[in-house]
């Protein structure tokens, strides 16, 4: 298990029925578990885009008398690493967002140290035939990505990319033909369709499986089995090499659970030689 501050600020949110807006500060403060223990509570509220009342009720809300009496503690379970932080002001912010991606990278890595999470998505994914792959707006690239690989070794994968009324007509399909599970890429901002359709896939009878950004992201509440992967944020339009990576992970460890990936691999390769797909 990781002992990173970030992971252990996460470890101090599990068990708490958290409001929209504290998972939204929980998931602030995960992401700046570097700064967090120096900022006041007004300070929070502005990085968060949230009321500094709103920070105070969450304070109490993990049990704690107050926000002095959180940020005391956090300086004990969350270490300082402002030294550290600061060197980033050496860097210009490009390098910096490159820096930020590093270290969500860092972060997921630390998450896979107990692969069982990922291992249990990899085998329900490999079970469902269809299996359907929702990713829509910023998330439609990586839903995209996973269906490219994973129609390599998985039998039936349904790509669904495209928002409106015909979302909940395709979820229905699959249902039909005997998916049992769905597997979603979900990025902020998180279009309400996207909460809607995982929502009408679980009443479906499918279970859902999540990449988000945090364990705190909108869709967790309808979501089985979230994993998460941080995003960075320091740029205009968010960067998601960490969602990518980690859609990647997932392909390996459903590759590993489906008995005949392999030999789809390899008759994919002789097909594509024998029409001279690449160049060589």
């Amino acid at each position: 298990m990781s002992d990173s501050p970030a992971a252990r600020l996460q470890k101090l949110f599990e068990g708490h029925r958290l409001t929209p807006t504290q998972r939204r500060i929980a998931h602030c403060m995960v992401r700046g578990a570097a700064e967090v223990p120096f900022l006041s509570s007004v300070e929070l509220a502005e990085l968060a885009g949230v009321s500094q009342p709103s920070v105070t009720r969450f304070a109490v809300a993990l049990g704690f008398d107050g926000y002095p009496a959180l940020r005391r503690h956090l300086r004990e379970v969350a270490p300082a690493e402002r030294v550290e932080a600061a060197q980033g002001d050496a860097y210009n912010e490009y390098q910096q967002a490159v820096l930020g991606e590093i270290e969500n990278l860092r972060q997921l890595a630390e998450m896979l140290a107990d692969p069982a999470p990922v291992e249990e998505a990899g085998r329900l994914l490999a079970a469902s035939a269809p299996l359907p792959v929702l990713g829509l707006r910023a998330a439609s690239s990586q839903a995209r990505g996973f269906a490219y690989f994973a129609a390599k070794v998985h039998p039936d994968v349904r790509l669904l990319d495209e928002g409106g009324s015909m979302l909940a007509d395709r979820i229905d399909a699959a249902a039909g033909a005997g998916a049992s599970a769905l597997l979603c890429f979900a990025l902020p901002r998180h279009p309400r369709e996207v909460a809607e359709a995982l929502e009408h896939a679980r009443a479906a009878g499918l279970t859902v499986v999540t990449v988000a950004e945090s364990p705190f992201a909108p869709v967790a509440r309808h979501s089985d089995l979230l994993i998460p992967a941080p995003v960075g944020t320091g740029l205009a339009f968010d960067t998601a090499c960490a969602p990518m990576l980690l859609g990647r992970v997932l392909l390996e460890a459903m590759a590993d659970a489906l008995p005949d990936a392999q030999a789809r691999l390899e008759a994919f390769d002789a097909r594509a030689a024998a029409r001279g797909l690449f160049v060589e």
